[in-house]
């Protein structure tokens, strides 16, 4: 039984403790706190997490438990349906209310709004708060009242909105909270990790998961990398980016953080340094994340259909499961499109301008559907996003809103010549380069894309 009234927080994709407006909210009342995470892949619609976020999940819930401990709190895990979970817990600790960060997945909010009902009903008290994005999708909208398609008149009707609020402070072991434990599934007992084979080794060298890990990256990016970040961004042989993309996407850091800690930047340096181009090509760049998930609110079917309808029309290929794996483990025979999915094989993340060229290799010169290079995408990647993977693919397919114009292939030899011209990049991920060991190319370039473009013109 409950002595007083508890407050249970249920985290999703916002795995921190600063700038979280729902527990900053369960610490403002008092109360008891449950802090619970769910893992849901039973609720209908619900994506099952890849494999490599699985991997970066289990050692964020691992960071998070320690984070909250500082503080006095607890993480309780479960699996299960949410709504059946989060009811139970309730039952168990006679929770009064029940706080959560909004989601804007379709799924997502659908069992959102079935919970916060049926809790509602209970006589709970259940309350949401904006703690993921920026501009909430219904918040930018046109003068006509609709939503946007095109990327560039939404970002200037995000800059042109009040300047996004502060970040909320963590709380302090000062602070006095009143952790309830309630029993917690054993983290291992999920089996998030892969085992045999346990192909996570270059994943484990490159990244840290957890808020510490993300304000770690952050800090060095502001130190020394920024700057040159309208320079250096298109290069993948240069540590040009600020590696956030998987901290964001687990919400160990929030988009309000990395705003407000650019902006700062920015004041510091002065609008006459390079702080100032670089600050505002890295808040582009977060801006675009808020354009995908507009698109994913606005247009939920998104992931799985294309927008411009005559491309379900298109002539896709089916390859045969040897082909398809010889792009997915990068041995087509082109470098920069083998170094691109081999640097996503072993680290769990692929540069952009990359991910661009292999991307169009795949839809383009070798005609494959882009939900299949979606799924791989969404099973390799640790930053694996609902909203960006999807728009990103169908950008560049050219069936998506705001797409690249189908025509527009990325000749990956071009790429490389302009964006690894030392070869740098390639050598670091292709050493057999130039030797019998390297297989010869898939396709003809110039024949694919011809053939690419004279598939393209069936539907036009």
């Amino acid at each position: 039984m409950s002595s007083s009234p508890t407050t249970i927080v249920w985290l999703r994709d916002d795995l921190r403790v600063r700038d979280n407006p729902a527990l900053h909210e369960a610490v403002r009342r008092g109360d008891p706190i449950v802090v619970l995470y769910v893992l849901d892949d039973e609720s209908s619609g619900i994506r099952p997490l890849g494999a490599a976020s699985r991997w970066w999940l289990h050692h964020s819930l691992e960071a998070l438990a320690a984070e909250l401990g500082e503080v006095g709190l607890a993480l309780t895990l479960r699996r299960g349906p949410a709504e059946a979970v989060v009811h139970a817990a309730v039952s168990e600790t006679e929770a009064t209310a029940v706080l959560w960060n909004r989601r804007y997945g379709e799924a997502e909010r659908t069992v959102d709004t079935a919970l916060k009902s049926s809790l509602r009903e209970a006589g709970l008290e259940v309350e949401s708060f904006q703690g993921s994005l920026l501009a909430e999708p219904w918040t930018v909208l046109t003068g006509q009242g609709g939503w946007y398609k095109v990327f560039t008149p939404f970002y200037r009707a995000v800059l042109a909105k009040p300047a996004p609020r502060a970040p909320l402070p963590a709380p302090t072991a000062e602070d006095g909270l009143q952790g309830r434990r309630l029993d917690s599934d054993e983290l291992a007992s999920w089996g998030l990790l892969p085992t045999a084979p346990d192909w996570a080794g270059g994943i484990r060298e490159r990244w840290r998961p957890g808020s510490a890990g993300a304000h770690e990256r952050l800090s060095a990016f502001l130190r020394s990398g920024i700057d040159d970040y309208p320079d250096e961004q298109d290069l993948p042989a240069e540590d040009g980016t600020s590696g956030l993309s998987p901290h964001l996407r687990f919400g160990e850091v929030s988009p309000f953080e990395l705003w407000q800690a650019v902006d700062r930047h920015r004041a510091r340096r002065g609008a006459g340094s390079g702080a100032a181009a670089g600050s505002s090509a890295f808040l582009r760049q977060l801006v675009w994340r808020e354009f995908a998930y507009h698109l994913l609110f606005h247009l939920p079917s998104i992931t799985t259909e294309n927008m411009r309808p005559e491309f379900d029309r298109f002539p896709w290929q089916s390859l045969p499961d040897s082909e398809l794996e010889r792009w997915k483990k990068g041995r087509t025979g082109i470098p920069l499109v083998d170094a691109g999915m081999r640097e996503l094989w072993q680290t769990g993340v692929m540069h952009n301008r990359v991910r661009m060229v292999t991307a169009s290799f795949l839809v383009k010169n070798l005609r494959v559907d882009w939900r299949v290079g979606e799924a791989w995408f969404w099973d390799t990647l640790v930053d694996a996003d609902p909203a960006s993977n999807a728009l990103n693919w169908q950008w560049v397919a050219g069936s998506g809103p705001d797409a690249a114009p189908y025509f527009r292939v990325f000749n990956p030899e071009l790429q490389a010549s302009k964006f690894d011209a030392a070869g740098q990049y390639v050598a670091r991920y292709v050493p057999e380069l130039g030797t019998e060991a390297y297989p010869a190319p898939m396709v003809d370039l110039k024949a694919s894309r011809a053939a690419a473009l004279d598939a393209y013109a069936t539907i036009r």
